[in-house]
């Protein structure tokens, strides 16, 4: 994988060949004209993780670089990795690039923070609140953590310490993100390791993408399979009579429930379930106390929404999908997107259709569509 190398210059330019290779791509399913949301050129990403490289007295951040064309001659499949020094990193978010000159400068001559010191893992919020994560390949004591709140308080962040089997949160394990969307504010716990949205900005036109495109569903409900921490539940709560999400992560659940807490939603109901055995739930092939208190019966599922895994959907997930008026698909994979599309074709129609430049610099697009059942 390359390092992105970040040129504001050329952002357009970037941004143009993806709109092409998606319309290209996509132009066999007939889709309405393709929107684009780009991201700020640099700067972008909220979180972030680094190997930390000592070499001597020398500290820096790193990364490994592996190229197609290097081959390991003593094993031919063995691809080599290349390290490559990062000073400072355009792709992160400005806190971040702050941090790590400072984080670097405030451990290099404490032993107690810098001896046997791996990885630093990054999570910043668009108003500057910032966890950071150490991870080492040795136990932490009372002294360590003794030195570590001193780093805490010195660099204004919060600092977990992490080793095998080990895993000490000073001051909490996570940050409030907080999103204007639509000229509301949305606030988001979000959970140390666990996944995020990584690009703020494009999350926050995410967010408005798909509160267009539900609006008008009051009458209906929504259900909601891969809901995460509830990024888009909590945004799209007030578009439907009730929402049912499920997610199997548990710690994704347990944010999920905080965060509509904090937004004061209270129209929506948050299972811990695979989409695999919600589907049989719906089914009736699959029950039990859980299941039975959700009422499924009293629901009028007009909606689903889906951001799978970069997998995308097996077959049978797409054919269930033919049941729901509308369908919402987020996907950060166009090729297996486009392969759920050429199941889902058969019963609905591509109405609406976006491509959000989630991670510039790099082949990756995320998409959003938009499917209406054909009568």
């Amino acid at each position: 994988m390359a390092i992105p190398v970040v040129d504001p210059a050329r952002y357009d330019q970037q941004l143009e060949a993806k709109r092409e290779r998606i319309t290209r791509d996509f132009a066999r399913f007939s889709p309405p004209p393709l929107e684009v949301y780009p991201s700020p050129p640099s700067h972008y990403r909220q979180r972030c993780e680094f190997r930390l490289w000592h070499e001597g007295d020398d500290l820096f951040y790193a990364m490994f670089e592996i190229e197609e064309s290097e081959v390991d001659p003593e094993d031919p499949k063995k691809k080599q990795k290349r390290v490559v020094r990062l000073d400072e990193y355009p792709v992160a978010s400005r806190r971040i690039n702050a941090l790590m000159p400072a984080l670097l400068d405030a451990i290099r001559d404490v032993p107690l923070l810098r001896r046997k010191l791996f990885q630093v893992e990054f999570l910043t919020t668009l108003a500057g609140e910032a966890l950071v994560t150490l991870v080492y390949h040795r136990q932490l004591d009372e002294q360590w953590e003794a030195e570590a709140r001193r780093l805490q308080e010195a660099l204004g962040v919060m600092i977990i310490g992490r080793a095998r089997k080990q895993r000490l949160v000073l001051e909490r394990d996570h940050v409030w993100e907080r999103l204007e969307v639509e000229g509301r504010e949305l606030v988001y716990q979000q959970v140390e390791n666990s996944f995020t949205q990584p690009n703020a900005e494009i999350c926050r036109s995410m967010l408005a993408w798909a509160r267009e495109v539900t609006r008008g569903s009051q009458a209906g409900d929504l259900v909601e399979l891969y809901c995460g921490n509830g990024n888009f539940t909590v945004a799209l709560a007030e578009n439907f009579r009730r929402v049912l999400a499920t997610e199997i992560s548990r710690t994704s659940v347990a944010s999920a429930r905080e965060n509509l807490v904090a937004n004061g939603i209270d129209n929506v109901t948050v299972g811990r379930m695979s989409a695999e055995e919600f589907a049989a739930a719906l089914k009736g092939e699959k029950g039990g106390r859980r299941v039975a208190e959700w009422a499924l019966d009293d629901y009028d599922f007009s909606t689903v929404l889906v951001d799978p895994p970069r997998a995308g959907l097996d077959e049978a997930s797409c054919r269930q999908l033919g049941d729901y008026s509308r369908i919402v698909y987020i996907s950060c994979n166009p090729d297996t997107l486009a392969d759920n599309l050429a199941i889902l074709g058969e019963t609905h129609t591509i109405t609406r259709f976006a491509l959000f430049d989630q991670f510039p610099w790099t082949h990756h697009c995320e998409c959003g569509v938009l499917l209406e059942r054909r009568d």
